[in-house]
């Protein structure tokens, strides 16, 4: 495989704790900016408060609220609640630590646990996700989960690829490439129909029968990546986070007018409103309870998907970046803090002539890897 030239992090968005980019005398960043907080950065994992930093050499420093660093990690995930942290261990094993986030790692953890490590590839910031990325555990039958108990044994024969975490729900990507809900459901984050809750994880019914790349799960809406580049989307549109058309933007006069029709064929929560150029009523879409087709512009593919509380963001196969939902903090990286319910190119990386490669979103800001064109 070929060696993956160096590229840089970059942050925008929420930092009103002090974490990178911010410096503790801005609340906000509107535009992407190189990260300063060390070097070689692997992952990044943000939660609300604070973000955790794990680079090649093992070392993951923390961001904002809380503080502290530690060697000898080989990832980290981070949540208001628990810090959690996989480090390396004896052989084929590791172990999993659960750290107060205002511990700054020390003492003793909440709860830790020896865990088998699996073979795993070549592991690159800008690589594919690999199974065994928190809060997935290596051994794939388990996840990490912010409240107790916290840790949760997965049934062995869903063969797990890739899991994420909402504010209220869960999904979970086979290695068929079938997608999986569970949680709470009320805004119609799990994509069965319904607002109902689900206790286990069940089958997206809509989307059997097409193999899916990825999967990431905002605070109360849910997306996924197909194997040839669609997007699937469904949960909350409250702030536009579904790049459906939302009544909070458009009484700020911030949302496009768009043709009203079809927007309610899949039984979606729609509100109307007058207002449309040809007098009919536009729609709202509250609610998506099943899964929608999403086109981005000029028919890119997508690859990669990542979602804050109430943002979205995804990467295209040629390495464009595109966001839409709320952006009060700056969040979507375009310069201000308005909010879209359309998909938008990020176009600070078009022009510095960078490809993205990698992005995790924040609940309230996002972090991209990227490297220069021509390069990759």
């Amino acid at each position: 495989m070929a060696e993956e030239p160096p590229g840089s992090w970059f942050g925008f968005g929420f930092c009103g704790f002090g974490q990178a980019p911010g410096s503790g005398r801005r609340r906000q960043v509107h535009s992407p900016e190189p990260l300063q907080v060390g070097v070689d950065i692997r992952r990044v994992s943000a939660s609300w408060s604070y973000t955790a930093f794990v680079t090649r050499e093992g070392r993951l420093e923390l961001s904002g609220s809380a503080s502290g660093a530690a060697g000898g990690c080989r990832d980290a995930w981070a949540s208001e609640g628990l810090l959690v942290v996989l480090r390396a261990g004896p052989g084929s094993g590791a172990l999993l630590q659960a750290w107060a986030p205002g511990s700054a790692l020390r003492g003793e953890p909440l709860w830790a646990q020896n865990v088998v490590l699996e073979a795993e590839g070549e592991d690159r910031p800008g690589g594919e996700a690999q199974a065994g990325r928190l809060p997935l555990l290596p051994c794939a039958r388990a996840y990490v989960s912010p409240r107790p108990p916290f840790y949760r044994p997965l049934a062995p024969e869903l063969r797990v690829r890739q899991l994420e975490l909402g504010a209220e729900h869960a999904l979970l990507l086979d290695a068929a490439g079938q997608v999986f809900s569970w949680g709470g459901g009320r805004h119609g984050q799990l994509g069965h129909g319904t607002l109902e809750a689900e206790l286990e994880p069940r089958p997206v019914e809509a989307l059997l029968g097409l193999a899916m790349a990825a999967v990431a799960a905002g605070g109360w809406h849910s997306v996924c990546v197909s194997e040839t580049g669609d997007i699937y989307i469904w949960g909350w549109n409250e702030s536009g986070q579904l790049a459906l058309p939302t009544r909070s933007l458009a009484e700020d006069g911030e949302t496009v007018a768009r043709e009203a029709t079809g927007l309610n064929a899949d039984d979606s929560q729609v509100k109307r409103m007058a207002g449309a150029e040809d007098g009919a009523p536009t729609p709202f879409i509250a609610v998506q309870p099943f899964p929608a087709l999403l086109d981005l512009p000029l028919g890119s593919d997508a690859i990669k998907a990542s979602c804050g509380s109430r943002h979205t963001a995804v990467v295209t196969r040629t390495g464009d970046l595109y966001t839409w939902g709320w952006g009060k903090y700056g969040q979507l990286g375009h310069a201000d803090s308005s909010s879209w319910d359309q998909p938008r190119r990020v176009e600070y990386f078009v022009d510095k002539q960078l490809q993205v490669k990698a992005i995790t979103c924040g609940p309230w800001n996002t972090y991209v890897y990227a490297v220069e064109k021509g390069k990759s």
